[in-house]
């Protein structure tokens, strides 16, 4: 049975004198998404290796939609678990406690776990902040009079207040997906929950994600790694991701330039994600992708989690986005890959008709990982230990 999230009901809002315009973009980019040969159900050749046609195409256009991934049992658990972690949340940005009156969710944890943002604004666009990747800033409609202040746009280190979500971070197909496309000793990037509440979302502007090997010669579209965005009730057009085709091949981008050429924050080589639910897609870090402000009825909540290549990250002194100043050595590599191990194993125990999934730097270990009570204490703060380049 479904669960209503504890969101905050409002109108549809529009775009003003500028909605017409809007809904023509969104219709375009719809049609030219939907024409792109980047969708279908997770396939394996008769090796048992990711089909040849899902990586030519994800390596042409940087995002592929793997459809029917999550059925309905999932989808059901994990909409229960964010209907939860909402209902924990601080009661507003700045709060300990929840709407009940309870220590909020979060609370006492040194890493940082709940993304607050004003209703359809952009808080990076524009700024220094990430790296100063954002750098243009997103139009930002006029919010409904009785909107809140602030609305909880990302929860951050999900894997800590989720079974259901790490369950998911353990399917077999996906780290098969992540195997093929980044090898056998993947590593971790970061996991997070999305809500996109209606008619509040706020933007996300255009950017490509990755700071330390733009200038590397060995620089290729795969060396920043990719985010599986699996959406728990579809996307469109109106409240979804768009990503700029192939622009994770041709490095750094102009993004100020570009949308300074566009007159507007319409890029015009951009397409949507359109995915039902239980789809995931798969987005590479590098191509340019942003979104617009929710002024849709409709939610969105993607459950993300990113992976990368050992040898993009191995030795790298990085951190000050995702996780304090690091060098990534075997023993950090090591420990944030832990997450990986107990997800396999809880999965393995929730869903026994599944073949487990093998993750080959911890192949002949899953013994000493095993998810239960004991070990969940295990994952508090884990995300302090992300894995970001």
């Amino acid at each position: 049975m479904a669960v209503n999230l504890p969101l905050v009901e409002v109108p549809i809002v529009d775009y003003g004198v500028d909605e017409d315009h809007m809904v023509a973009y969104r219709e375009r980019g719809t049609l030219r998404a939907l024409a792109l040969d980047n969708r279908g159900p997770i396939r394996f050749d008769d090796n048992g290796r990711l089909h040849p046609d899902i990586i030519d195409s994800y390596s042409r256009h940087g995002f592929y939609v793997l459809t029917g991934v999550i059925g309905q049992r999932e989808l059901d658990e994990i909409e229960a678990d964010v209907a939860d972690m909402l209902d924990r949340a601080p009661i507003s940005k700045d709060a300990d406690i929840d709407r009940h009156g309870n220590t909020a969710l979060g609370a006492g944890l040194q890493g940082r776990n709940i993304s607050w943002v004003r209703p359809l604004s952009d808080p990076l666009g524009g700024t220094s902040a990430a790296y100063g990747r954002h750098e243009a800033k997103m139009g930002e409609p006029s919010p409904p009079i009785e909107a809140p202040e602030h609305v909880v746009q990302l929860f951050l280190g999900s894997l800590q207040f989720s079974d259901a979500c790490l369950r998911l971070y353990g399917h077999p197909q996906l780290l098969r997906v992540a195997e093929a496309i980044n090898g056998p000793d993947f590593t971790p990037f970061n996991e997070a929950v999305w809500v996109k509440q209606p008619g509040l979302g706020g933007s996300v502007a255009w950017h490509q994600d990755g700071w330390t090997h733009w200038e590397s010669p060995y620089l290729d579209e795969h060396t920043h790694g990719f985010n599986f965005m699996a959406q728990l009730y579809g996307c469109d057009a109106t409240n979804g991701l768009w990503v700029v085709p192939g622009s994770h091949r041709t490095g750094k981008a102009d993004i100020k330039g570009k949308v300074e050429a566009a007159g507007s924050d319409r890029l015009p080589d951009a397409v949507p994600l359109i995915c039902e639910p239980g789809d995931v897609a798969i987005n590479s870090r590098q191509a340019i992708h942003g979104s617009f402000a929710n002024t849709s009825s409709k939610t969105r909540v993607t459950i993300n989690f990113g992976f990368h290549r050992r040898g993009s990250v191995f030795g790298i002194q990085s951190g000050g986005v995702h996780n304090p100043v690091s060098e990534y050595d075997n023993e950090y590599i090591f420990e944030r890959s832990k997450a990986i191990a107990w997800a396999i194993d809880a999965r393995s125990q929730h869903f026994l008709d599944e073949e487990r999934y093998v993750y080959e730097p911890f192949r002949g270990l899953e013994s000493q990982f095993v998810w239960d009570e004991a070990t969940k204490s295990e994952l508090r703060d884990y995300n302090l230990r992300d894995i970001g380049i």
